[in-house]
This record gives structure tokens, C-alpha cells and sequence, in this order.
């Protein structure tokens, strides 16, 4: 970083609201403080959870409609974007000088305790700057080494929280090889992320899309696609007469109270988001009379990182990158995320 500059440009909000609120400006460089190291952000891969935060949709406990970032109040101004690709350019005291250099993803969680089985409770671009910048800073130990992995620099900053997420859901699942999956939203970001995986791991697996996304999910690696304009449960059960072991649910709404009938005994239905509403009725026998488990999904944990990782450097999984930005186009990439017109992830470049 000598002779530098010693600003760059970023994407910020200075409140929750529309896409008027991001606003381009000129900032310090952030310096990388002891143990931590300055990212060269290269890409950087939008979420919903981009959308959710600007707009303060998360709600509060006792409050869904307050505006809130997903862990409560955020500080302002913020720099948004939880998923960086780049490379290391500094590093601050107690780090390791060869990390310079490093090609790296960064895990953009911030986690409640030390330990490789922590639970995320904070998140870059949220809890604390992320990548909608020319450079990041990140705790040393968050930043992966991907300097040999085959992957683009685009398709490994769709990895984080799309295929963290994803990780996150098949393990809390306990996702074995040979079982039959249920993938909701299965064109969206973490959607598509958990047919690749579940097709890795040797599920087989039956996806919910819709419409000109059907094919693109196919090619995923979906072994059967259920349009979910028709009827759901009598589609599902045709594709999978003995049901469903695993259910990787990011739409929610009513999918939950028609799909848990499903279930084979012993059957996990793992929920990570509420596209489709967050007000649920489900019948409850379902799950005791069948041993069923409803699981909740935020995100990942260390450990579930590193096996993303490997598959990273080992190329095991082929992200799909849907479009890309420059940064000064923040507002047209959000607004192109939204309209859910894509399949797989859109990326912008700092």
C-alpha cells in the first residue's frame, strides 16, 4: 500500500430507505487494525439481505414491522455488501506478512464466540463495513486462502453468504447421500447454491422454480423441477411417491403448512428465509406423530465455511454469475436484484 492513495471510493447508506439512499462518496482507506488484514476488493456479490438492510425490513422481537437492520439498530453511515473476492494488500500487528498478496474470500460473519461451531450474529455490510468499496478490512482469520482455486474472482464472491447459507442449511439438515431433497426458490442465489451442493453430495434432488427458470435450475443439477404455479404437494408427490427427507425451505409462507404432510418419518424441514411470508401454519401432529423437526438456518458457521472453501479450491460447485455492475451502478444492481428476473448472482466490480 505504500504510495497509495489514501481514499477510495464507496457505495454507503446513510439511513434505511429506497435506492436514493445510496449515495457514491470518497473515504479514508480503513487501516487494518492488530489482527486484522486490508482486503483489494476485486468483486463483490449482492444479497437480499443488501435490499433487507437498506430498507430496514428485518423487524424487531415484539415489533416485525420496525425498521431494523437483521440483529437490530446499525450504525450510520454504512458501507454495504457482505461478499468480497480480492486480494490481501496490508496487514496490521500480529498477522502474517505471506498473507500479502494472497488471493482470498473473506467470511463476512461476525460470530458471538470464539470456536469453529459459533453462531453468527453480526455481518459485513451490516455490523460493520463491507465491499461496496474499493478495499475491506477483515479479521485475519476470516480471510481464506483461494490464491489456486480454478473459480473467477466473480464466481468466488457469490460464494459467502449465498453458499455459506446454503452449507449452513444441508449440515443443520444432516443431509446424507441418497436421500431425496426439497429445494424451495431454487433460481435464486442460496436456491441455486443448495441444488449444486445437494447434487455434490449425492442427494437426489427435486427443486421448486418457475417458469423460463426451470431449465437453468435443471442444468444446476436438479434431478426433477416442480413449477410452483400448479399444485405444489400433488407435483411434489408425484417426483417423490416415498417423500421427502430434507426440505431446504428459503420461501416459507404457506409452502411449510402443505409440505410438511411430505415428510418421510424422521424428516427435517430447515427454513433460512420468508419469501414467500413469515406468518406460518403449520399442523402440528405432523411433526410428532413422524418425528419431524422444523430447524431454523442463519447463515453458517466457521466450520461450515471451511467445507465451502475446499469445495471453492477444488471447483466442486460452478457459480452461475447472472450479470455484473460497476460500483457507481449500486442502485441499478440492487433494483435488478430485486425484480428477481435473474438466475444465479449479480456482481459488481469496485
Amino acid at each position: 500500500m505504500e504510495g497509495a492513495s489514501q481514499t477510495m471510493r464507496a457505495v454507503r447508506i446513510a439511513e434505511h430507505g429506497g435506492l436514493e439512499v445510496l449515495e457514491l462518496a470518497e473515504v479514508a482507506v480503513p487501516a487494518p487494525q492488530a489482527g486484522e488484514v486490508l482486503v483489494q476488493v476485486a468483486a463483490v456479490s449482492l444479497n437480499n439481505t443488501d435490499l433487507w438492510t437498506r430498507e430496514g425490513a428485518y423487524g424487531r422481537p415484539g415489533d416485525p414491522e420496525a425498521l431494523s437492520g437483521w440483529r437490530g439498530p446499525i450504525g450510520f453511515p454504512r458501507i454495504q455488501g457482505a461478499d468480497v473476492a480480492g486480494r490481501v494488500v496490508a496487514v496490521g500487528a500480529d498477522v502474517d506478512k505471506n498473507l500479502v498478496g494472497r488471493r482470498v474470500v473473506v467470511d463476512p460473519a461476525i460470530y458471538d464466540t470464539e470456536g469453529p461451531d459459533a453462531n453468527p450474529v453480526g455481518l459485513m455490510g451490516s455490523e460493520r463495513d463491507g465491499g461496496y468499496a474499493e478495499y475491506v478490512t477483515a479479521l485475519a482469520e476470516r480471510v481464506h486462502d483461494v490464491t489456486e482455486s480454478p473459480l473467477t474472482d466473480d464466481q468466488l464472491a457469490t460464494l459467502p453468504t449465498a453458499y455459506g447459507t446454503a452449507v449452513g442449511m444441508i449440515e443443520r439438515g444432516r443431509l446424507r447421500e441418497g436421500e431425496t431433497v426439497l429445494v424451495s426458490g431454487a433460481s435464486g442465489g442460496v436456491g441455486l447454491a443448495l441444488v449444486q451442493i445437494a447434487r455434490a453430495r449425492g442427494a437426489r434432488v427435486i427443486a421448486l422454480s418457475s417458469g423460463s427458470k426451470i431449465e437453468a435450475v435443471r442444468e444446476a443439477g436438479a434431478h426433477e423441477v416442480v413449477d410452483r404455479v400448479g399444485d405444489i404437494a400433488e407435483q411434489i408427490r408425484a417426483a417423490a411417491p416415498d417423500g421427502i427427507d430434507v426440505a431446504l425451505d428459503v420461501v416459507a409462507g404457506d409452502l411449510v403448512g402443505e409440505g410438511l404432510p411430505l415428510l418421510r418419518e424422521g424428516g427435517r424441514w430447515v427454513v433460512a428465509g420468508a419469501l414467500g411470508g413469515y406468518d406460518v401454519t403449520f399442523d402440528v401432529r405432523r411433526l410428532y406423530l413422524h418425528n419431524a423437526q422444523v430447524i431454523g438456518s442463519a447463515m453458517h458457521t466457521p466450520t461450515h465455511f471451511d467445507l465451502l472453501m475446499d469445495l471453492a479450491r477444488k471447483a466442486e460447485i460452478q457459480p452461475v454469475v447472472a450479470a455484473t455492475f460497476p460500483l457507481d451502478q449500486a442502485a441499478q444492481a440492487q433494483e435488478e436484484l430485486a425484480r428477481r428476473r435473474h438466475v444465479g448472482k449479480i456482481v459488481m466490480h469496485p
